[in-house]
């Protein structure tokens, strides 16, 4: 071999040398770059299992918050069912068997008897009215002011819009003298069968039965009604609920009518019945020749 060829092949042999160098460099820098990715996503899947942990803590807190609220106003409802249930477990017997015991001085003093009626009717109406105070529930009152008349004879007339309106004004009426004592109250026959049916059947108030069957007949029975308990208890005002009933259970009825006669169209009330109206003021009320209800003086008739 010539020094030119040994020249040569030492020249290739570094040549090798260097792409061997080369080659184990990148492959050491390429080792480096997947250790340092694989660094990179070891890290993401760890901060990726953390936000993950991290939002099923809030999840689970906001659950546990909300179960806990939860349960406390189920508390809070199983205790006013029970305040509730007690109320009418003791308080409607004790109405009905301190009555019992005073027949002797029904027959004896009528008068003083319904006066003592009507002090425990307002005691049993205080108490319904306590349900909404324990609730939360205020009324603010408006407009004029009905206690200079609340010795005198009214007709009340209300708008019927769900059980709860009972409630209500038996809370606005609690400070109005001897209004809830003296009052007589128009309702459904159903509410007979309920818990202060016996309550009211008692203290004279008037179970209207609904229906085109039974309209005649009814007014008929009111007039009676009125006749016979309205002045020999002294009773005042009287409750009228004006739609005969609850307002999602008239409304589509009402607005029939009102379509057929001409009349407006009403959403949030219905149209009023009078036929209990025209029975209350005719009998209760001295009628004039023109056909207007009320004496000149405006005195109603203690007949």
């Amino acid at each position: 071999m010539t020094s030119d060829e040994v020249m040569r092949f030492g020249h290739k042999i570094r040549k090798t040398v260097l792409m061997s160098t080369d080659i184990e460099t990148i492959s050491a820098s390429h080792h480096r770059v997947c250790a340092l990715n694989g660094s990179r996503l070891a890290s993401g899947e760890h901060q990726s299992v953390n936000d993950i942990k991290w939002t099923v803590c809030i999840r689970m807190a906001q659950l546990l918050d909300g179960a806990g609220k939860l349960g406390w106003v189920l508390l809070k409802a199983v205790t006013r069912f029970v305040f509730m249930f007690l109320n009418n477990c003791v308080a409607i017997p004790s109405y009905c068997l301190y009555l019992l015991l005073l027949q002797p001085l029904r027959i004896w003093d009528s008068s003083t008897f319904w006066h003592i009626e009507g002090i425990m009717f307002k005691w049993l109406l205080a108490m319904v009215s306590s349900w909404g105070w324990i609730a939360g529930y205020t009324v603010t009152e408006w407009g004029d002011d009905v206690r200079p008349i609340s010795e005198e004879e009214a007709m009340v007339i209300v708008n019927h819009q769900s059980t709860g309106d009972v409630c209500t004004l038996m809370m606005c009426l609690q400070d109005k003298g001897t209004v809830v004592r003296k009052m007589m109250w128009l309702m459904d026959h159903v509410f007979k069968y309920t818990n202060f049916g016996l309550v009211s059947l008692i203290h004279g108030d008037f179970f209207i039965r609904q229906g085109k069957a039974h309209r005649d007949k009814q007014l008929v029975y009111l007039k009676d009604h009125l006749d016979k308990y309205y002045h020999s208890r002294d009773r005042k005002w009287i409750v009228l609920f004006p739609e005969g009933g609850f307002l999602r259970k008239r409304r589509e009825t009402s607005q029939l009518f009102a379509k057929k006669h001409s009349l407006p169209h009403l959403t949030h009330v219905t149209l009023p019945r009078l036929g209990a109206t025209h029975v209350i003021l005719k009998t209760l009320s001295a009628q004039q020749e023109n056909g207007s209800v009320g004496s000149e003086t405006g005195t109603p008739n203690q007949t």
